[in-house]
């Protein structure tokens, strides 16, 4: 404040008795006018990390926003984001609160082999599709989400919300995702032993639509662990409180997945690339 007000008044008076008067030293002060005239060369990193991290729905921590400004053309690394995120005080939705867990597997109905057998990679050369059902907690009582995955694409490809636990809940999700990729056939299906997916109906789904249906091991939600990774970052970035009601949560879900995770979310499996911006490489390469 004292330096500001040598400068205000210095074309009126003496920097040198200014400076006696507010009890500050010359060098100090033309210190203090170098540094106020030098400009901000984050300035307009600043801007776009802002920005990015906005769009992000206030989400995104270090590594995406790195790899957000790189294609803004901002030569920056992790140190130099680290702190511009400490000066604007930005922050990443931090990991951790999801626990894992599986459907009801207590039945006595069939159960397939698990071909999926852990093989996550994007690069799996046997097109494959995963499921899993979570919950979602709002005032007016509980919903239930049942998704299918694309494992090469990590799309969300087809869903279902219901505020009861049928036994079409996973049906629906799968005919969704069918239906949104033109029919797609010969495509494992993989998720854990819970009753919805052992059931003859939904075997019969998948069998009309000549998919080969995949299971996890007994109690293990490992098996399954790119849905639960979905779930995890849905709970983390979206549903992580409780909705006010069922209809703003189904909203809310379906703006995040159609909204932000499949057309726009950076996904380190995928090179920072959004699933949607990833299937439209693999269309065109397979052309």
């Amino acid at each position: 404040m004292r330096y500001a007000f040598v400068a205000a008044e210095r074309a009126h008076f003496l920097v040198r008795m200014l400076c006696r008067v507010m009890d500050v030293s010359i060098s100090g002060f033309y210190d203090y006018q170098h540094r106020e005239e030098r400009p901000d060369r984050d300035a307009q990193i600043r801007v776009d990390l802002r920005k990015v991290y906005m769009a992000s729905r206030n989400t995104y921590g270090r590594p995406r926003l790195v790899e957000a400004l790189r294609r803004k053309a901002h030569t920056v690394g992790h140190k130099r984001v680290s702190r511009l995120m400490h000066e604007e005080r930005i922050r990443g939705r931090s990991k951790g609160g999801f626990k894992p867990r599986t459907t009801d597997s207590h039945h006595y109905l069939p159960v397939a082999r698990n071909l999926l057998a852990r093989q996550f990679s994007i690069d799996n050369p046997t097109p494959t599709w995963v499921s899993d059902i979570t919950y979602i907690s709002t005032k007016e009582g509980w919903l239930y989400l049942a998704v299918v995955l694309s494992i090469q694409t990590r799309q969300i490809l087809g869903y279902s919300l219901s505020d009861r636990m049928p036994d079409d809940l996973v049906e629906n999700a799968f005919l969704n995702a069918w239906s949104a990729c033109s029919g797609s056939s010969g495509v494992v299906f993989h998720s854990d032993q819970g009753r919805q997916y052992a059931s003859s109906k939904f075997r019969l789904a998948l069998a009309k639509k000549d998919f080969t249906q995949s299971m996890s091991r007994k109690g293990n939600c490992w098996d399954n662990a790119v849905a639960e990774s979905f779930f995890a970052t849905l709970k983390r970035e979206e549903a992580y409180g409780v909705y006010p009601s069922k209809r703003l949560a189904q909203l809310s879900i379906a703006n995040y997945i159609h909204g932000f995770y499949n057309s726009s979310r950076l996904h380190s499996a995928l090179g920072y690339r959004s699933p949607n911006k990833y299937a439209r490489v693999l269309r065109q390469a397979a052309k």
